[in-house]
């Protein structure tokens, strides 16, 4: 069964497209739609895919004009990885920027990027994102000014580096690249359909272990909203272990500098503190607290994360532990 495809009257290839990967986003999807269509400086394709949504997600896509926006409906649920091949499949611009369906970017953020990697011959571009509440409380940009400065380019041991798992609020996963479109289907670059978090992170590595060149724009451009519920908030033991054997074909895959393979090798350590830590929790969520001591006892590293955020929710689930089996 193919998917859905609505028309678009733009033949010609424009500028940028906007792959927006929907499932059950009926509440936001129209502040992402909107934002993609009040882009200046370029001429855009927007492509929603939905992912086999519940509500009426595929219903506010599909109320827009075709011409404005392209839609996508899966005939079954691929994930966001899926999703978002799904649109990249269908994409005709010379830029491809995935736009996720509960966020939003600023009207100059493609013009600005595309500027910057054309006049350094990149094929990646990013830039710095807005953090914004589920309250609506616009909080300070996820990264400051003078960080993304200095950095200027973004190499695989930079990247790598920065995505060191628990060390940080935020770190280099969270950035929402460009990516030349050609780049991207030349190297038969594509979302690892496999993985429900982390997808974006080793689809990035791969094109800058594929000699792709990623320049840095320090403007704030993408407005990442925090839900609570979000995959990418919620990390759970499955998803690192899934992580762990995408990094183990990343390593055998691709060749690595020096640099790379220290970095890499950081962020294998952290993989497996944080494995561990994660089968804490479900030990304890399973009142089985001697298998918890004993996960502890084989990695005592895993015990630094208690002062991480997701140790709060460790210790809430410890004390209920607690109080249970008191009574």
């Amino acid at each position: 069964m193919q998917p859905d495809v609505s028309p678009t009257a733009d033949i010609s290839g424009p500028d940028v497209s906007f792959v927006i990967a929907a499932y059950n986003a009926e509440a936001t999807l129209d502040r992402a739609i909107a934002s993609a269509i009040a882009q200046k400086g370029v001429s855009v394709e927007i492509i929603v895919v939905d992912d086999q949504s519940r509500d009426a997600t595929l219903d506010v896509a599909r109320a827009y004009p075709g011409d404005i926006v392209r839609v996508v409906a899966l005939a079954k649920n691929r994930g966001p990885g899926g999703a978002r091949n799904a649109g990249l499949d269908v994409a005709r611009g010379r830029w491809v920027a995935v736009l996720d369906s509960d966020d939003a970017v600023f009207p100059g953020r493609i013009a600005a990027m595309i500027g910057r990697a054309e006049k350094a011959d990149a094929q990646i571009a990013v830039d710095n994102l807005q953090v914004i509440r589920e309250d609506g409380v616009v909080e300070d940009a996820m990264f400051p000014r003078q960080y993304l400065e200095g950095l200027r380019e973004i190499t695989l041991a930079t990247y790598i580096a920065g995505n060191v798992v628990f060390e940080s609020k935020f770190n280099l996963g969270y950035l929402k690249p460009i990516f030349q479109r050609r780049f991207l289907d030349e190297n038969q670059l594509r979302y690892d359909e496999k993985l429900r978090i982390g997808e974006d992170y080793i689809l990035f590595a791969e094109a800058l272990a594929k000699g792709g060149r990623c320049v840095v724009e320090p403007e704030i451009g993408y407005a990442y909203h925090i839900r609570s519920g979000s995959i990418s908030r919620v990390l759970e033991l499955q998803h690192v272990e899934a992580m762990r054997k995408a990094d183990a074909v990343f390593a055998q895959t691709h060749r690595m500098d020096e640099a790379a393979q220290a970095a890499f090798a950081r962020r294998g350590r952290s993989l497996r503190k944080a494995a561990s830590f994660l089968a804490m929790v479900q030990h304890i969520k399973a009142r089985s607290p001697l298998k918890a001591i004993r996960t502890a006892l084989s990695d005592p590293a895993a015990v630094r994360h208690m002062g991480m955020p997701i140790a709060v929710r460790l210790r809430r689930v410890a004390a209920q532990f607690a109080v249970g089996a008191g009574r």
